[in-house]
């Protein structure tokens, strides 16, 4: 139909300027000459700004007006109805929100992580807490507008909402109240099987050159193809591993340690996945509203689940140790596979979210999810966080803060207004034991085709299952659909459980 063709042309032409501006920060965090930042920043301002002149064109507008009615919306397939729905969504949610909201918003965010910096170096709370009070107004600002767009109950939900569509905070916090009760005696158990074990090796010095062959290597098991002639993706090296790029370009990158090399196994393998399932987005969905991730959640399922599901098995390592052993001419040759595989998996009661293991990961999670949902209920005050923070990592984790910079400072999120993101994290490891839950119903020997070095089985399920559904349906109905049921957090840690008893043999 001429009005909803129209519509998708106008959607293309905001898609390829997205995809421009997300290599060209991939560019700006790895290859670029320092000489080029000032340059590179008027150019993405410029774009930014030509972007957002397109995203909110009344003309839109007007042509969503005309695709929702019901003489031309009856005629549209389920594709189609789900391409104006999300049209409308994202329109809507930036032409209500004020330019000088946006730019402040913005201003603030560079502000703030500048300040964050230098606060966190410097243990200092009292200096970073005056600028997150500003943004966190900011926030609430915007919170308030889209919570009146998104039809929302709290500012919160709506905040969310931007990561996670039509997840509330009451969802959230009943599976996340399920997942902490499960989690701690869990810690429990664990923590206490560590005693009197060495893991020493996993500091062995592993040249930089070889991790470039490991990480390389690792693509090829997971079939993310960054050397033919037909790749679509790359390996690169930033301070901070992260992917971008959209569909026939999907690159990802890892930092690399001499005497840390699992840093960058599990990187390539995290973002392995981010990568895998950018690339596979139904082919039909390229330039068009549902072509993107279902959600932060159903992104993050996809990574932890090449990371830690399948890289952290026992049965990978039985694959991949020789190969290792091979490549760093053996230096892990006195390394069982049982060694190998307790060295990373190991449970440790960490004070850091990024450093944390499998089974502790979700509890900080938790604690930021607790602490962000208190705050916009006006239950604690921005002069709270230190101590509330402390308080829950005491009482979840067994740790104590000794200071702030291992405390609420650790984070860049808060400093850059991303406020309901956290929940993400856990949620894609909720999604990912509930996905695998299926997924050994349908693959019954998947473990034993890990450890036999092949996995175009498994990538092939969660292709059909996860990546070709794209934004096809929101992330609850996506998983409802999958799974036939809401999200529960008993799969995930009843897979924990039991990988874990069988590793450590408690």
């Amino acid at each position: 139909m001429a009005v909803y063709d129209e519509l998708i042309a106008k959607y293309r032409e905001i898609a390829l300027t997205q995809s421009i501006m997300t290599i060209m920060a991939w560019d700006t965090e790895t290859y670029i000459p320092p000489m080029a930042f000032p340059q590179r920043g008027e150019q993405m301002a410029l774009l930014g700004q030509l972007q957002h002149r397109m995203a909110t064109n009344p003309a839109i507008g007007t042509l969503l007006d005309k695709a929702e009615s019901k003489s031309v919306l009856n005629k549209l397939d389920e594709v189609q109805q789900r391409n104006i729905y999300l049209f409308r969504r994202e329109y809507d949610a930036m032409t209500k929100l004020p330019e000088e909201l946006v730019a402040a918003l913005a201003k603030q965010a560079t502000l703030a992580v500048n300040v964050w910096k230098q606060a966190k170096a410097k243990s200092d709370w009292k200096l970073f807490e005056p600028e997150l009070s500003k943004m966190v107004d900011l926030v609430r600002q915007r919170g308030e507008i889209l919570m009146e767009v998104r039809k929302t109950p709290t500012i919160y939900d709506a905040l969310i909402d931007l990561f996670e569509p039509k997840m509330t905070q009451e969802t959230i916090s009943k599976v996340f109240t399920d997942l902490r009760n499960s989690l701690i005696p869990l810690v429990n158990k664990y923590t206490a099987a560590m005693k009197g074990k060495d893991f020493t090796f996993l500091t062995r010095k592993v040249p930089i050159e070889t991790q470039r062959k490991i990480g390389t290597a690792l693509t090829e098991f997971i079939q993310y193809d960054t050397t033919s002639k037909h790749a679509g993706g790359r390996i690169d090296e930033t301070e901070h591993p992260f992917t971008a790029g959209y569909f026939d370009d999907v690159r990802i990158t890892t930092h690399y340690y001499e005497d840390n090399f699992t840093s960058s196994i599990y990187s390539v393998l995290h973002e392995g996945g981010h990568a895998l399932y950018e690339q596979n987005f139904h082919s039909d969905a390229k330039f068009q509203p549902w072509g993107d991730a279902a959600s932060y959640g159903i992104h993050e399922s996809q990574s932890r689940f090449v990371e830690n599901i399948v890289g952290r098995s026992p049965e990978f390592i039985n694959h991949f140790l020789p190969i290792l052993n091979k490549l760093t001419n053996n230096t892990f040759k006195d390394i069982s596979v049982d060694q190998f595989a307790q060295g990373v998996n190991r449970v440790e009661r960490t004070k850091i979210r990024i450093e944390a293991d499998e089974v502790t990961y979700s509890l900080h999670v938790i604690i930021r999810f607790e602490i962000e949902r208190d705050l916009f209920a006006d239950k604690i005050s921005i002069s709270d966080l230190p101590s509330v923070w402390n308080e829950k990592y005491e009482k979840y984790l067994g740790v104590n803060i000794k200071n702030d910079s291992e405390g609420v400072l650790q984070d860049t999120h808060w400093a850059s207004g991303y406020h309901g993101y956290f929940p993400s994290y856990a949620l894609g490891n909720i999604y990912s034991g509930q996905l695998i839950n299926v997924m050994e119903k349908d693959i019954p020997d998947w473990l034993d085709q890990i450890e036999s070095g092949k996995f175009g089985t498994i990538k092939q399920w969660m292709v059909d299952q996860v990546h070709r559904k794209a934004n096809l349906y929101d992330p609850e109905d996506l998983i409802q659909r999958i799974t036939g049921e809401g999200l529960n957090a008993q799969p995930f840690t009843k897979y924990l459980e039991t990988k874990y008893n069988q590793i450590f043999n408690v």
